[in-house]
């Protein structure tokens, strides 16, 4: 399943609309651990067809960043049903960032 783009425009519609729960990573490509951190969210996201997993660029989507109240990147939200149910701040090692996202656990079949 691949890391989708999502903007200010398409936030709502991509995030808060979502029927399954979406996690959401707020980076600038100027970003070293956001770098790091992108390659473990494509892995994860490869194994749990039941959560999808999106990019939210903060230099080119300030609104969203600002909503949110990111100030420190890369941060990772897990929206369910519109609200901010998780949160995470840093490039933490894959194990750590699953089990701070809701992930440890095996992927509910679909």
């Amino acid at each position: 399943m691949a890391v989708n783009e999502v903007t200010d425009a398409t936030f709502e519609g991509d995030v808060l609309q979502a029927e399954k729960p979406v996690i959401v990573d707020f980076w600038a490509p100027w970003c070293g651990p956001c770098k790091r951190i992108s390659p473990v969210l494509d892995e994860i996201s490869e194994a749990r067809g039941d959560v999808q997993f999106v990019k939210l660029n903060v230099d080119d989507n300030p609104a969203t960043a600002m909503n949110y109240s990111i100030s420190s990147i890369p941060t990772i939200l897990r929206f369910e049903g519109g609200e901010i149910t998780q949160r995470t701040v840093g490039a933490l090692p894959k194990q750590q960032l699953s089990a701070q996202l809701g992930l440890a656990e095996e992927p509910r079949p679909e």
